[in-house]
């Protein structure tokens, strides 16, 4: 199961810096808003997951991400979950 969760302030940014670019398309990102409570338990439901925002703080958090395989662009988190 595919998890999208973005802040809605940052869809349709495109975020740069140095090589990192990442273009927070409304048509990917968009969707229902949802409580940080409902994000996290879709996460842990989650195979694939696609985070930006303060979402990522939250999945650290309750141990689902781990900091260091974040990155940072213009300030802004972005992680992305994988379970096989």
């Amino acid at each position: 199961m595919l998890v999208v969760v973005c802040d809605a302030e940052l869809i349709g940014r495109e975020l740069t810096e140095g090589k990192l670019r990442l273009k927070i398309n409304e048509s990917f990102y968009r969707s229902e808003e949802k409580s940080v409570e409902e994000c996290l338990a879709a996460l842990r439901e989650a195979t694939v997951a696609n985070l930006v925002g303060s979402i990522v703080e939250h999945a650290i958090k309750a141990n689902m991400i781990k900091p260091e395989n974040v990155l940072r662009i213009q300030n802004v988190a972005h992680a992305q979950l994988v379970r096989l």
